[in-house]
């Protein structure tokens, strides 16, 4: 794509205020945060826009600013990466304010009542959307999707420009011409209901008669309904809608709706059809959740300023570590040969990851196997088990170690959590030493019975003969 995408909506200020606690306030039930430090980043429509950018478009994002010291703020922020037209926002600037501790929210406070009125754009707003070629409306109910002059200009936009709204309850009816609306689950059923229709029930049954109706009932050729960890259904007027399923993904969610609409927009630029667009939001959106979310977006702008928000495939084990660390997650490690990969190492890989917030598995290396199994191991190289075990949704990344044991490497890597197989009980693990040092701690999971290498090998030699 060529032309810019193009950003509609309404920036919000978000503010992570990140600490500890270990006690609760002496005259009130309520935890107290400690060392607490402050990461504001963009919501909003200015997150959807970095998102955006971060996948290396080029982003217009079409806003109401104030002039006040958060609105200051925000488009400091934002001009580092895109180009920002702004409408006058009338009133202070809408900001959330969310103290946090161990990766979770305690409070949120809210503040600012700007609106975005009618009048004049200004030239820069009217070429920014005649221009572009795709559009993104994030609305936040603050009025930019509201204003009479920018709804005109989106109505004029050829049927050759994709454009995706992402609703609001308390924003507008989309324009004509919607390429794709990108409600969630709860936004559907409120939505479909302020439109009269009597819809009852929850699930994907329910979801899919609201995406018909609301497609129908607005003209619009796709309806996605966003379903949490279920993935998105999509309705586009087929006989039955598509699923998109969501790779597990564990941790905050806050913002993951703005990351699938900016991959959805960009995909439909790139002439994707609406089915591969919704499953490549899917599938970064679940990325984005098990990168952090939004939290993890505001320390990579407060450190270094550039537009890698979300993590890039090819991402190494370190990066991962710390950016979960970075978010306050919790780091998960298991460690073995993976030598034929079998059923046995997929659940146990599946549980381990479910514990915590990344999954990095501590591979042997074919010299470190050789010297525990004999000659004839292993059966696959060690960068080929790397990349068989990357290949897995709940593996995050991989390291191989040529020790006897992964203490060297463990002393590096200071997992939160180390996993082994429930084979291992009563057995003196020469690791747990050194993750305890470090304030972790070992866990046991049950094993599939019957699995093995040696046996599937054993098996083979003995069909083969």
């Amino acid at each position: 794509m060529t032309a810019p995408l193009v950003v509609v909506g309404d920036v919000l200020l978000d503010i992570d205020v990140v600490g500890s606690s270990s006690r609760l306030c002496p005259d009130a039930p309520v935890p107290v945060v400690e060392q607490a430090e402050e990461r504001p980043r963009p919501g909003g429509a200015g997150l959807a826009a970095l998102l955006a950018a971060a996948g290396g478009r080029e982003v217009v994002l079409v806003t109401a600013l104030a002039d006040d010291d958060p609105g200051r703020l925000l488009r400091a922020m934002l001009e580092r990466h895109m180009e920002v037209a702004a409408l006058h926002l009338h009133g202070g600037t809408p900001c959330k304010l969310r103290i946090r501790s161990g990766g979770h929210s305690v409070a949120r406070l809210d503040a600012g009542d700007g609106q975005a009125l009618d009048g004049p754009v200004g030239p820069r707003v009217a070429e920014a959307i005649a221009g572009a070629g795709a559009v993104l409306v994030s609305d936040y109910g603050r009025g930019v999707s509201r204003h009479r002059a920018v709804r005109s200009l989106l109505g004029e936009l050829p049927p050759s420009v994709p454009v995706v709204w992402d609703p609001h309850p308390r924003g507008e009816p989309p324009v004509p011409g919607v390429r794709l609306l990108t409600p969630n689950e709860e936004e559907a059923a409120r939505l479909a209901a302020a439109d009269g229709a009597d819809i009852t029930g929850f699930g994907l049954p329910a979801a899919g008669r609201r995406g018909r109706h609301l497609g129908r009932s607005w003209g619009i050729d796709g309806v996605a309904i966003t379903l949490g960890a279920e993935g998105a259904l999509l309705c586009d007027g087929s006989e039955a809608p598509f699923l998109a399923p969501a790779r597990p993904a564990r941790g905050d969610s806050c913002g993951a709706g703005d990351s699938f609409a900016a991959e959805v927009v960009g995909a439909l630029a790139d002439g994707a059809d609406l089915p591969a667009a919704v499953t490549e939001g899917v599938d970064r959106a679940s990325e984005f959740v098990r990168a952090g979310a939004a939290a993890a977006v505001a320390a990579q702008l407060a450190e270094t300023g550039t537009a890698r928000l979300v993590p890039e495939r090819g991402e190494d084990a370190w990066d991962v570590v710390e950016r979960t660390r970075r978010a306050g997650g919790t780091v998960v490690a298991t460690g073995g040969s993976f030598d034929l990969l079998h059923a046995g190492h997929v659940s146990l890989l599946q549980q381990a990851r479910r514990l915590g917030d990344c999954l990095i598995v501590c591979v042997d290396s074919d010299a470190s196997v050789r010297r525990r199994k004999g000659p004839s191991r292993p059966v696959t190289p060690a960068a080929d088990r790397v990349r068989v075990l990357e290949a897995l949704s709940d593996v995050d990344a991989a390291l191989v170690f040529d020790d006897d044991t992964p203490v060297p490497l463990l002393e590096r890597l200071r997992p939160d959590l180390w996993v082994k197989g429930a084979d291992h009980a009563g057995a003196a693990l020469p690791e747990a030493e050194t993750i305890r040092a470090h304030n972790g701690e070992v866990i046991l999971l049950p094993l599939l019975e019957g699995r093995s290498t040696t046996r599937l090998l054993t098996t083979t030699k003995g069909n083969a003969s």
